[in-house]
């Protein structure tokens, strides 16, 4: 079943910066090497995104729409790796808002992995038995619209210094945890002195081991890679592991290139997640150039994650069986330590599920939902393709 929802009914902002509508022309302007500005001027608005890359204004109304329950936010340094005049391109998909963003379809919820259920602390997420995350910002650098915490409710979780003591607490009394993971929004918004003595703190934790860090800000902006950052990762006695972001070759760039350069030289293991995603990677051929381009750059494919029926996000997901098909293909394309494992995080389960043998969609059917091509067809992606 779908309904339209107004946007109003929905609408969450998930920004960090003041909002306020940028040009071209002023984008262009952010100092190359200053981090803050370009995560202060992005695009900001329907118009200006479409004026960027000279695209018709006859995807202004469907992109108000989704707009206005998400709002657009795009870095010039993701934006000029985007083909202009092209509404097909992979990169657009991931950043555009549709019209089919305000569909409300059966099974597409709010909070898809229940991590409402798993938060003991404001900011602190415990579903695993030997590690947690920790919400160490509630923006990102870019507003992907697949994102299954488009709905998640960030003002909730920005702790107090008094409540990252909280944490710290918690963290000291359970000795079976061994490893945390920053993640938000980015981590790698939050600014560089906030960060080190946070990482610092977990430091002197004695059963922790490792510091895994989820963040697309390498990727879509690489100068967040400066001395700053790489001063508080070398300093910590923590095993460093970072995950980035990345679901198309065209996002890693020489920049991007140089960014990862930088971390391994600082002892970072890199590592890649990525989210199969309808009309942007979910092909052999995309698949593979992504894998090859992430070990190009020194980073290895780490997870696959199937889609997470988010709701606003419909029109990206690709059925459990064809994204099983897919990682049989790409068998005979990549070595394997460049196959990613595809998985998918089911609500209650202690650790991912992997999609493949025992754990196949067959399996699943009590806990999943495989949405495919069939069951909901995109009239999106037949528009992109028909007004290209």
């Amino acid at each position: 079943m779908i309904t339209r929802t107004s946007p109003s009914l929905h609408t969450i902002t998930h920004e960090t910066c003041e909002s306020h509508d940028v040009t071209p022309l002023a984008l262009h302007s952010s100092p190359r090497g200053d981090w803050r500005a370009q995560l202060r001027d992005v695009i900001r608005s329907p118009e200006a995104l479409l004026d960027r890359l000279g695209l018709d204004h006859e995807w202004l109304p469907g992109a108000s729409d989704g707009h206005a329950l998400f709002s657009i936010r795009v870095p010039e340094a993701y934006a000029s790796r985007i083909r202009p005049e092209d509404p097909n391109d992979p990169l657009l998909r991931q950043v555009l808002p549709l019209d089919s963003e305000t569909d409300v379809l059966d099974g597409y919820v709010t909070d898809p992995l229940e991590e409402a259920e798993h938060t003991p602390l404001p900011g602190l997420i415990h579903k695993y038995t030997n590690r947690v995350l920790l919400m160490a910002s509630g923006g990102c650098a870019i507003n992907c619209r697949y994102c299954f915490r488009r709905h998640f409710p960030y003002e909730d979780h920005q702790p107090s210094r008094a409540q990252w003591q909280d944490i710290l607490d918690y963290l000291r009394a359970d000795e079976r945890i061994h490893e945390v993971i920053l993640s938000g929004g980015d981590p790698l918004v939050s600014p560089d002195r906030r960060l080190a003595w946070l990482v610092e703190s977990l430091g002197e934790i004695p059963h922790l081991k490792r510091l895994r860090i989820h963040t697309r800000l390498p990727v879509v902006i690489p100068d967040r890679v400066n001395a700053e950052l790489l001063d508080w990762l070398k300093a910590t006695r923590l095993q460093k592991v970072l995950v980035i972001h990345s679901n198309h070759a065209n996002e890693l760039d020489t920049e991007v290139a140089a960014a990862m350069t930088r971390l391994k030289a600082a002892g970072v293991t890199l590592l890649n997640q990525s989210v199969i995603l309808r009309g942007v990677n979910d092909s052999v051929e995309t698949q593979t150039a992504l894998a090859e381009r992430l070990f190009e750059c020194g980073v290895l494919p780490y997870y696959l994650h199937a889609f997470d029926p988010v709701q606003g996000a419909a029109h990206f997901a690709v059925s459990d069986e064809d994204a099983c098909a897919l990682m049989e293909a790409l068998l005979e394309h990549l070595p394997g330590f460049l196959m990613p494992r595809l998985v998918r995080e089911i609500p209650g389960r202690r650790s991912k599920t992997p999609l493949s043998g025992a754990h196949s969609p067959g399996h699943l059917a009590d806990h999943t939902q495989t949405v495919g091509h069939d069951d909901h067809p995109d009239p999106t992606r037949a528009t992109l393709i028909a007004r290209s």
